[in-house]
């Protein structure tokens, strides 16, 4: 770097006053573990708030149907005809409920190796318009590299601390940016398009920040409740508090199809194990909605448990066509999907996940009597789940429409080139050595503040946490030598 660069970092940063190199350089160490996930997390985040325009542009031939005055088949005949392009040991799992003229039916199979396809049929000829692996679907491998980077469990708590740090990197850098001397608010919000070189990159870097904060750190608080560490925590913790997930949702009360001939005595309490053939149809004991094969649930219901199968007798159960008919009286008549029951004591569950949350509804039906066993809906949830669902419809771009989606874009893509930006800065200063962070300060302040808001954060997050202890004791050790800054 040169001496004039060099002379201008140092002026910067003498003139910032007490604490500023401290804050970079843990805006740095929170930058470089941020920035490779940033990227990701902007590009499968912007991709699926625009998932309803971008399928049935991959696959017009399967999701799309040229809409006709005939009236549409049942949804029975519909099942029918999917299982004639499965192998005959594939169990119907999920049936997709919508009502769209333009639309094929879709419904979901398990084949004997565990994995699913879904099965496109034309719903007014009856025509298999072809199948799709559900896991390997554009979407459904852009969601998982979403939450957890395809490595499964270690990519889902990389993503986790990710999103920790996040906002360790946000709050630096709103305290980096924050108007100093005779700089007033307005101008600091403003690009300097004036200025060459890496000030260019930096104000632009500071300046985007600062416009971006706000939703960055709601794009955060929103996601973690579905993350796979913390956000399982949180959701027994906001339940045993009783704000969390409606009663019932931790196996409290039955939810099991009452068998007939099945004594009334035995309601509500554990029979005795199923034999061979039900356990490898049904259920396995302790699944909760979470494991069910839905495509997606309400937060607050995820940990209802599923029913288990108990009994002995039998009766033909209820045709798809009745469960539609019944749940469409019960106010729900388009864009839902019922897990079918695969064991004689399951039930229809219908698992209804729109854009409102104020009309989100999961309702367990018996497959047998058609009775309505539980009917959970957004005023059942306590507080917590409450909140956690505006936050996810928004997140996800879905509450207000285009309008919603637009905006979830702008802020990821805006991450995306903060990350960018960042990125440029830290190559121009040509750091002689790795990782290349700024030096400490001679003579530190205390920093109380922030000290107690880390540990705070880290306390709410143990992992983070972990990391952020971690991170502490490899600067001292490692870089403890370094004194005065040296860009």
């Amino acid at each position: 770097m040169s001496t004039t660069t060099a002379q201008h970092t140092a002026s910067s940063a003498g003139t910032a006053g007490a604490g500023y190199r401290t804050l970079w350089r843990w805006h740095f160490y929170a930058g470089l573990f941020v920035m490779p996930f940033l990227v990701i997390l902007a590009i499968t985040g912007t991709l699926y708030c625009f998932q309803p325009q971008i399928e049935p542009l991959l696959y017009p031939h399967r999701l799309v149907v040229e809409p006709q005055a005939t009236p549409r088949l049942s949804p029975d005949a519909l099942l029918t005809k999917a299982r004639t392009a499965m192998p005959a040991d594939a169990v119907a799992v999920t049936a997709a409920i919508a009502t769209m003229p333009d639309r094929s039916a879709e419904f979901v199979f398990r084949l004997r190796d565990g994995d699913k396809q879904s099965v496109y049929v034309n719903p007014y000829s009856g025509e298999i318009l072809g199948t799709l692996s559900v896991e390997h679907r554009f979407m459904q491998v852009d969601r998982m590299l979403h939450r957890k980077l395809l490595l499964g469990k270690p990519g889902e708590l990389l993503m986790e601390l990710a999103a920790c740090w996040t906002l360790v990197m946000i709050g630096t850098g709103v305290a980096l940016w924050w108007p100093r001397e005779k700089t007033t608010l307005r101008a600091a919000l403003r690009p300097r398009f004036t200025l060459k070189g890496r000030p260019l990159w930096k104000n632009l870097h500071a300046v985007m920040g600062a416009w971006l904060a706000l939703g960055a750190v709601a794009f955060v608080l929103t996601g973690l409740p579905w993350s796979g560490s913390w956000g399982k925590q949180f959701k027994a913790l906001a339940t045993s508090a009783n704000l969390g997930a409606p009663a019932g949702s931790w196996g409290s009360l039955p939810l099991r199809s009452a068998l007939p001939g099945a004594h009334a005595e035995h309601a509500g309490h554990t029979h005795a194990a199923p034999d061979a053939a039900e356990s490898k149809m049904g259920s396995m004991p302790g699944m909760v909605m979470d494991d069910l094969p839905l495509p997606s649930t309400p937060w607050a219901v995820g940990n209802v448990r599923v029913p288990e199968s108990t009994g002995r007798n039998r009766m033909q159960a209820l045709s798809l066509d009745r469960v539609i008919t019944l749940v469409a009286s019960l106010g729900v008549t388009d864009g839902y999907d019922i897990a079918l029951p695969t064991s004689p004591t399951g039930v229809y569950t219908v698992s209804y996940f729109p854009a409102d949350p104020k009309a989100e509804r999961t309702l367990y039906i018996d497959q047998y009597s058609g009775a309505v066993l539980k009917d959970i809906r957004y005023g059942d949830y306590g507080a917590v789940s409450q909140t956690v669902s505006y936050g996810t419809s928004l997140h996800m771009g879905r509450y207000f429409g285009v309008a919603n989606q637009i905006l979830c874009a702008a802020i990821s893509l805006g991450l995306a080139g903060m990350a960018i930006t960042g990125c440029v800065m830290w190559w121009m200063r040509r750091p002689q050595r790795l990782p290349g962070a700024p030096s400490r300060e001679r003579a530190a302040p205390p920093m109380r503040g922030w000290k107690t808001g880390l540990v705070l954060l880290g306390m709410v997050f143990p992992l983070m946490g972990a990391t952020l202890l971690a991170v502490w004791l490899a600067d001292r050790m490692l870089f403890r030598g370094e004194q005065e800054f040296a860009s």
